[in-house]
């Protein structure tokens, strides 16, 4: 049986180490490790569930995670990742936010008897006076080190952006975080993404000048998005993991679209899978790539862990009903999510005849759409339709707004009932690589 660290490093979880004893103290249990979460928006996002799946695992290895909310760092923003200055929100909207956060980071680990900790970093920094911070913790850092830390270093090397000094002292404040949490809980290990390397080494460096104790960081790679940004949550296109930002049907979408070259990547990431397993899924994706098994073990996975098994169900469901009769039983919210990709076009309080709606939505000539309909090529609603001169109206839509048309077996269109209101039709997230 593999230790941790070595299934860590198996999923491709290990990106740097600060010291080469951590491996055996993480196969040993019995640590305390943190991550922080700043509360920049009232949801985290898909980028967040991989080091959250990494706290379930140090759990599951006899460990003890601690979760930190920035309810202060949130204040000024971590400029790791980032190429421009966040927007600075107010006490308010940051409370709103760490609410909302706090029932979600609840979901993945297990907190009773104290086996794991949800921490605000505003219960110190809140109180912490200037004078007092730059005396005990700045006075220990130059600013040649600040500087040559990647997340800085790219800032001052963009001509057009620059940094503010309240972004330039947000590494003080998380490597003060740790020494709080040192102090406070005896947390000895700080985990994150590869862009948090600088701030999780600063952190160890006044823990080890303050109190002369040894602490360690650990790193894991980012998940990024097809031009390499990673899933902020201040930036657009995002795949969260509130519900009613990101249904667990566009969730479980996203997941199902994942390309070949990364789906096995997110089986490590995401899943419990064993290696086995994984390994089965990998041979199956370069051996019948059509088939999409890998995806669908992920998409049901991952939704499964972020929503519950039976919102994970009703996903797969909904996916697989898509362009069969059964669509018609699928609720509105669900269904504005699963066709949220389609092109869409109106369809008149007059109605419109079918072979004239074919031929608009596919861009086909009037006789190859008859062709089409005589030969059941044309569905709508799920239901196979040969009659090219029956009327579509307002009693066809789905909840009174949707018509789908569906050529063979991929192309779809939406006709949306004109003057028709309901739930706005989102894009779905799409997946990285």
């Amino acid at each position: 049986m593999p230790g941790l660290f070595e299934d860590l490093t198996w999923r491709g979880l290990v990106h740097q180490v600060t010291d080469p004893e951590l491996p055996a103290l993480i196969d040993g249990g019995g640590l305390s490790a943190y991550i922080g979460f700043d509360p920049t928006a009232d949801s985290l996002t898909i980028g967040n569930l991989l080091q959250l799946c990494n706290l379930r695992r140090m759990q599951r290895a006899g460990h003890r995670p601690i979760l930190l909310a920035g309810g202060g760092t949130g204040m000024i923003g971590d400029p790791g990742g980032r190429s421009d200055e966040r927007n600075l929100l107010t006490r308010d909207q940051l409370a709103h936010n760490l609410a909302a956060i706090r029932a979600q980071l609840e979901r993945f680990v297990d907190f009773d008897g104290g086996r794991a900790l949800l921490v605000d970093n505003g219960e110190w920094l809140w109180d912490v006076g200037l004078l007092e911070f730059l005396r005990d913790v700045g006075k220990h850092f130059t600013v040649n080190q600040m500087v040559a830390k990647e997340s800085v270093k790219t800032r001052f090397e963009a001509e057009d952006r620059g940094i503010s000094f309240a972004e330039f002292s947000y590494m003080l404040l998380q490597a003060y975080d740790f020494l709080q949490l040192h102090d406070r809980y005896g947390c000895t290990v700080q985990m994150g993404g590869s862009d948090q390397w600088g701030n999780i080494t600063m952190g160890i460096d006044l823990i080890r000048r303050l109190r002369g104790s040894r602490a360690y960081g650990l790193t894991s790679p980012l998940v990024v998005k097809p031009d390499g940004t990673k899933f902020g949550k201040s930036v657009s296109g995002n795949v969260w993991l509130d519900p009613a930002r990101t249904t667990p049907y566009a969730l479980y979408q996203f997941l199902f679209r994942s390309q070949d070259s990364v789906v096995g990547a997110y089986l490590r990431y995401f899943t419990d899978l064993a290696r086995q397993r994984i390994d089965d899924l990998d041979r199956a994706t370069a051996e019948r790539p059509q088939a999409r098994e890998a995806q669908r073990v992920l998409a049901l996975e991952v939704t499964s862990l972020v929503h519950g098994p039976e919102a994970a169900r009703r996903a797969e469901h909904v996916a697989g009903a898509l362009f069969t009769p059964e669509i018609a039983g699928v609720d509105e919210a669900t269904l504005t999510a699963a066709v949220a990709d389609a092109p869409t076009s109106v369809l008149p309080g007059t109605g419109l005849v079918l072979l004239d709606a074919v031929a608009r939505a596919f861009g086909e000539s009037r006789r190859r759409s008859a062709t089409l309909l005589a030969q059941g090529g044309v569905s709508v609603n799920g239901r196979r339709q040969t009659d090219g001169q029956r009327v579509l109206t307002a009693a066809d839509a789905l909840h009174g707004r949707f018509v789908l048309l569906r050529r063979g077996r991929r192309d779809q269109h939406v006709l949306v009932v004109e003057g028709a209101v309901g739930p706005t039709m989102v894009p779905a997230p799409r997946p990285p690589g």
